[in-house]
């Protein structure tokens, strides 16, 4: 996926807020388990047979 899913400033943000850094790498990682969880979501939603995927479902 291109798109990012989380917002980089955001991230960077927070993890600077902890006394760290972050590398390069953090962001698409993130991506593409935000990406993961979603989907997984969207799995079980349908598997309830519905069409809203809610918190529940993460």
């Amino acid at each position: 996926m291109a798109d990012n899913l989380v917002v980089q400033s955001k991230i960077k943000e927070l993890v600077k807020s902890e006394g760290c850094s972050s590398a390069g790498t953090l962001i698409s990682a993130l991506n593409e388990a935000v990406e993961k969880t979603v989907k997984a979501a969207v799995v079980r939603a349908k598997a309830n047979k519905r069409k809203t995927v809610r918190g529940d479902d993460v």
